[in-house]
């Protein structure tokens, strides 16, 4: 068992097809394997209100299977296209080498772990608190909307509009294909990762990018306590607009910006530097 289970006799079901309303409500303790949420019955909300619930080896096909559920533990599952929305309002959750593939599929929950997971959902993980991710893989429009306190290492993710209003987050070693990353974020370090993506992290505060290759066009403009340590900038164009901003930068950046006159950029060399305002310049410096 994983650590969120609490050690109570558990309910075992092995095998079996359940399309019934609430097929399983308000268990406590359940452990199901080979099991299918899915036939002609169209029942939603397989577990809702249960606690202490362990699924391995099972298929989801129908609605909400997971709302308000305390200590949930998901093992090599699979949730289709319309398992829609399918853990809400829900805590104490694990989820290893399984496929999360509806919309809508983590929401309003906290204390998650997520390990070896597939990720395909045009929303996902919004107003989460606490959540822990190694080796996932995410394609997602919105993604992790309004989350907070989340540690990621070995995301791979593909979207658009990621990470928004994201506070106090951790990413390590990740690759993000995306754009409108991490706008209005506050709290946030990045080491070690790729990052691509149209206008990144406009009107973020106190984020952090550490030996991280940035790409895409307008980066990082209106920021507050913004530090780049040793990171590349492939493609960057007007870059820092009106952002305070401290850097270090390897080679190139295509142009720099109106940077706010606190700021202290060193670069490799500039394309060109876009001064257009009356206030004062932040210095930019470059070194070879």
């Amino acid at each position: 068992m994983f650590a969120y289970l609490y050690n109570v006799a558990m309910k075992k079901v092995n095998g079996g097809t359940f399309d019934e309303e609430r097929a399983f409500y308000g268990l406590k303790g359940v452990e199901v394997e080979n099991i299918s949420i899915d036939g002609p019955k169209d029942g939603e909300s397989a577990f809702k209100e249960c606690s202490d619930v362990f699924a391995k080896d099972s298929y989801f096909n129908l609605r909400y299977p997971f709302w308000h559920d305390h200590g949930l533990t998901l093992k090599n599952i699979e949730m289709t296209d319309k398992c829609r929305a399918a853990i809400w309002y829900s805590d104490n959750i694990e989820i290893k080498d399984s496929k999360m593939h509806g919309i809508k599929a983590l929401r309003e929950c906290r204390n998650i772990k997520m390990e070896n997971v597939d990720v395909l959902s045009p929303e996902f993980g919004w107003s989460v608190d606490n959540v822990t991710l190694n080796n996932v893989t995410i394609e997602c429009e919105y993604l992790f909307l309004r989350a907070s306190n989340l540690k990621a290492k070995e995301l791979k993710m593909k979207g658009k509009y990621s990470f928004q209003y994201l506070e106090n987050a951790e990413f390590v070693n990740c690759d993000f294909r995306t754009k409108d990353a991490f706008w209005h974020s506050k709290n946030v370090t990045v080491r070690d990762s790729y990052v691509g993506g149209e206008y990144l992290a406009w009107y973020s505060e106190n984020l952090t990018l550490i030996n991280c290759t940035i790409e895409g066009t307008q980066p990082l403009c209106y920021c507050k306590n913004l530090r780049l340590i040793n990171c590349k900038m492939v493609g960057c164009d007007l870059s820092f607009e009106r952002s305070e901003v401290e850097a270090s930068i390897i080679g190139n950046v295509d142009s720099i910006k109106n940077p706010l006159r606190n700021s202290h950029i060193v670069v490799g060399s500039v394309g060109e530097i876009i001064h257009d305002i009356e206030e004062p310049l932040g210095e930019i410096e470059i070194k070879n």
